[in-house]
């Protein structure tokens, strides 16, 4: 068995908020732990539209670029309850020739449900894609020039 990763350390220029739903809850009362990946999924589509100036296309809006989810991991530390309201932070980790990588840290600030917490953190793999061609494609240079621009400082190359 492997040892437990230690949480991102840093800023995240972007936070998401969610509140947490009685539909994301389970039986003992806590979020359900595939709901992280569609608050991931939330903070990645505001991430996007922070960076980019614009919601991410999809369908008929994507054009001819896109991305798709290669791969995703998430550590959970804490639990959080229904009406907590929560902030999914996102950012760019790194980049590669056709991939770039997002980390996400989920956090709970004080009220009355609770103290200020980490409730999880974890990363996703992203894949550039051209629907045109249907085949993977290099991370455009304009998006990886928004990425630094909006995080205000060089991504890391793999």
């Amino acid at each position: 068995m492997s040892a437990r990763r230690e949480p991102p350390a840093g800023e995240f220029r972007y936070e998401h908020p969610i509140e947490v739903r009685f539909v994301d809850t389970d039986a003992l009362g806590h979020v359900n732990n595939a709901v992280y990946l569609s608050y991931f999924e939330a903070a990645r589509a505001g991430y996007y539209a922070a960076v980019a100036g614009a919601p991410f296309g999809t369908g008929e809006r994507a054009g001819e670029r896109t991305f798709v989810i290669a791969e995703a991991s998430l550590v959970y530390r804490r639990p959080a309850f229904f009406g907590e309201q929560l902030w999914v932070g996102c950012r760019i980790a790194w980049t590669s020739r056709s991939s770039f990588g997002l980390e996400y840290r989920v956090r709970a600030g004080a009220s009355a449900l609770g103290e200020a917490r980490l409730l999880a953190d974890g990363t996703s793999t992203q894949v550039m894609f051209d629907l045109a061609r249907n085949r993977v494609m290099r991370v455009p240079a304009d998006l990886l020039e928004m990425f630094e621009a909006f995080e205000g400082r060089p991504i890391p190359r793999r």
